[in-house]
């Protein structure tokens, strides 16, 4: 009977260097005593064979005693977590691929299991519920946003493991984690949340949804975390036995995705024009923003201003400086009040560097278009993009170089 249990087995998982020395033997033998009354019928002893790299040290040398370059797993433990080593690992097994792991590596990882842990606090904190999602409709662009990218996150976590892909389902796992619902949908969040707002409800259903699912999906590669940080959310039993998340069924909602990426580009190039200029992320500046409405981001300005840290114009607001973004709609001016806080100089040195940028690429997109050559062979729809960066980077220019003769540097 206990035989019956353990052979044949479905995967095995083994280094590519021994694949003719084990492996192969292995497959021989078993087909040999195929048919023998202990074996029953099994055929074969494993239908499907993973071969991953070897583990080398961060500088690609294979590990050895006599160099001293070995790791002992159980110091690693100790240091970083048994998670951050072995989500370092599988994240860095990409196949048919040796693995080059460092000190630096495995911190990455603990660093990770952390921002995941302040994640859950953060939910927590605000009351987030593992509960059934209000309508659609009654969400906002930044919940449907959040919650379409889980689904898409989730159906390639789902394809890379049915392949064997470990490193691109941590991949993917670990930028949605952090560049989106860290980075992105928390912070919008603390605006949903703020009190007295009509989308606080929905919010705490959202971030427990988000949460759960998240860590639901994590859960192979970092067992111990999100085994602790799921119990607390969901007061459910453990992660072991738990459901593995399921697709929604819902359609995705491409204008809100196209809303939130919007509004993520313009507070990006604000806080860039922020940092150029000096300023402190703390520091909070007059702004008035114009072409907003045609830009399709009224219901947004609120996170706008709160991200970027703008405030409302007050009677006596004068523009000492502006940052024109375009987006897919329109293009939004935001008009701000520097005065005693720009640093002149600093801002002449970007506008120079940003028409040194626009210049290449116009240099670059119209000795395409002016290369016969190209023109016939190029597909239509590549001339029209290639046409539409050229008309671009010539209204980039003409802004660029107006904003500099104000400046005094025509």
């Amino acid at each position: 009977p206990e035989l019956g249990k353990y052979y044949p087995t479905s995967v095995l998982v083994t280094g590519w260097d021994i694949l003719f020395f084990w492996v192969a033997r292995m497959m021989m033998f078993g087909t040999y005593v195929a048919g023998d009354d202990a074996i029953g019928d099994a055929k074969v002893p494993f239908t499907d064979l993973f071969l991953h790299g070897l583990v080398r040290d961060q500088f690609g040398k294979k590990m050895s005693k006599s160099r001293g370059n070995g790791i002992d797993p159980l110091d690693w433990v100790d240091r970083f977590g048994a998670d951050a080593l072995r989500f370092t690992l599988a994240r860095g097994a990409n196949p048919g691929s040796d693995l080059a792991v460092g000190e630096d590596h495995a911190q990455s990882s603990r660093n990770f299991a952390n921002k995941l842990f302040n994640a859950t606090k953060f939910a927590l904190m605000n009351g987030a519920v593992v509960a059934e999602l209000p309508a659609r409709a009654d969400l906002t662009d930044a919940d449907r946003w959040i919650l379409d990218r889980l689904e898409q996150v989730r159906a390639d976590v789902d394809e890379a493991f049915e392949k064997f892909e470990f490193s691109k389902a941590c991949e993917a796992l670990y930028h949605f984690a952090w560049d989106e619902v860290c980075d992105w949908y928390l912070e919008l969040a603390k605006v949903q949340l703020a009190e007295g707002s009509a989308h606080a409800d929905g919010t705490k259903a959202v971030l427990g949804a988000v949460l759960d699912a998240l860590l639901r999906l994590l859960h192979p590669v970092i067992p111990f975390v999100t085994e602790t940080l799921w119990k607390v959310l969901t007061g459910g039993e453990s992660l072991v036995v738990a459901a593995w998340p399921t697709a929604s069924g819902a359609d995705a909602d491409p204008d809100a995705a196209r809303r939130v990426e919007d509004m993520q580009k313009l507070i990006t190039e604000v806080r860039r024009f922020r940092s150029d200029q000096g300023l402190k992320p703390s520091q909070k500046v007059a702004a008035r923003l114009t072409e907003i409405d045609a830009a399709d981001l009224a219901a947004q300005v609120p996170a706008v201003r709160s991200l970027a840290r703008l405030t409302e114009p007050d009677d006596g607001f004068a523009a000492t400086a502006s940052v024109e973004v375009r987006l897919s709609r329109a293009t939004v001016t935001v008009e701000l009040d520097t005065s005693g806080t720009i640093d002149v100089a600093a801002e002449i040195a970007r506008l120079r560097k940003d028409l040194a940028v626009a210049e290449k690429e116009l240099a670059g997109t119209s000795g395409k278009l002016g290369n016969e050559a190209f023109l016939a062979k190029a597909p239509a729809a590549v001339v029209e993009k290639i046409t539409a960066r050229k008309q671009v980077a010539e209204e980039e220019i003409a802004r660029f170089t107006a904003r500099l003769a104000e400046l005094g540097q025509a």
